[in-house]
């Protein structure tokens, strides 16, 4: 856990936090990249003589503190928790809001393994659940009960590309004592701050953007809130889901050139979302930086760019869909999303299978691309001949 404030210093542009946020030179040797303290445990100085507070990597290690206090600079936080994993990151987030009866509102386009957390997991655990429309502050205030402890928000959301607006849904939640959540993973910092508009705590799936290598699985929360940061991090410790040295190491390396990259996937994404509304072979388009999107303008108002992701309906329906995604080359098959390669899944079979007869179920011709940082004209005629 890290708390980076300090209003002794001026406030730095995002790009040059993202290079020099907790990672200063090594004090020993001068590295200009923080070491990988691959490590267990740690001398003291007398018993209960902590050096630097550390005892044990579960409770902290060095590395991750340097990641932690970079990804809480970038997302505008006082305080930032690594995780082994998304999932990890968000199991610990609802164990510590909720207890049994609490119940909280999700998405209807919700990230397949988030509805399977909370379907298969956390109602098992006794925490109630229901569905809404989050593009529509007041279909969120409908669904709201007594007990809602928490609204979750995915915007962009995965794997239709909806919008939803956090400074009205903060408002709608904070009106009914509930804390606002959003999953920032298809934007990233660098696009779109969602403390900054209101929300309670922001998760990520560090694994994606933010690594940006596809060689690292992660995930993180971020938060101002000093108490609840207080149980997050001994729910973190109490469950030891943490991030390991060398993939905090792996995730800093991504952060510092996350500007540039995600500058580079809305470039080659909004190409591709243009072309394939064009193309006969597409039904329908989902990219919110297309005018035609239902969210466009709120996306417009909330993020810097509109992200790597595109989704499109085959207009040949199903089979179509999955020939597509055979037909591709340079758009490799393949689940996550977010690195600098080109990736192509068909969602219904693969990332979101487990949502399949629920409400969350997507559409069987459903393509979702995580658009690379390839030259776009060659990811433009890969699709091109994949549609053909």
């Amino acid at each position: 856990m890290s708390d980076q404030r300090d209003s002794g210093h001026t406030p730095q542009s995002f790009e040059t936090l993202a290079i020099h946020a907790g990672q200063t030179a090594d004090p020993a040797t001068g590295a200009v990249v923080p070491p990988i303290y691959q490590v267990s445990t740690y001398k003291q100085d007398g018993v209960g003589g902590l050096r630097g507070g550390y005892e044990y990597s579960r409770s902290a290690n060095p590395t991750r503190t340097a990641l932690e206090q970079n990804l809480a600079a970038l997302e505008g936080g006082r305080n930032a928790f690594a995780f082994a994993s998304g999932m990890a990151a968000e199991d610990c987030l609802l164990r510590t809001l909720l207890v049994p009866g609490d119940h909280v509102v999700i998405p209807n386009d919700a990230y397949g393994g988030t509805f399977r957390l909370f379907a298969r997991v956390a109602e098992r655990w006794g925490v109630e659940w229901s569905v809404a429309d989050t593009s529509d502050p007041s279909a969120v205030r409908a669904a709201l009960r007594d007990r809602t402890k928490a609204v979750w928000v995915e915007t962009p959301s995965n794997p239709l590309l909806g919008i939803s607006d956090i400074a009205a849904l903060a408002e709608v939640a904070h009106g009914a004592g509930a804390r606002l959540v959003v999953d920032n993973t298809f934007a990233s910092p660098y696009l779109q701050q969602p403390l900054a508009l209101g929300a309670d705590i922001v998760v990520h799936s560090t694994t994606k953007y933010m690594g940006g290598h596809s060689d690292v699985v992660g995930g993180a929360l971020v938060l101002d809130e000093a108490e609840l940061a207080a149980e997050i991090a001994f729910h973190q410790n109490a469950m030891g889901g943490v991030a390991g040295p060398f993939d905090s190491w792996l995730v800093m390396r991504g952060t510092k050139t996350l500007a540039v990259r995600m500058e580079r996937h809305s470039a080659n994404a909004s190409r591709v979302a243009e072309m394939l509304e064009a193309h006969p072979g597409v039904s329908q388009v989902y990219y919110p930086g297309l005018p035609s999107h239902p969210g466009h303008e709120t996306a417009a108002k909330q993020m810097r760019a509109f992200g790597g992701m595109v989704s499109f309906r085959a207009a040949g329906g199903e089979e179509a869909a999955v020939r597509v995604c055979d037909r591709s080359r340079l758009f490799t098959l393949g689940e996550s999303l977010g690195g600098v390669e080109s990736l192509i899944e068909h969602p219904a079979r693969m990332t979101h299978a487990s949502a399949a007869g629920s409400a969350l179920e997507v559409p069987a011709d459903l393509v979702r691309l995580s658009v690379g940082i390839e030259s776009a004209e060659d990811l433009l005629a890969d699709l091109r001949q994949a549609l053909d």
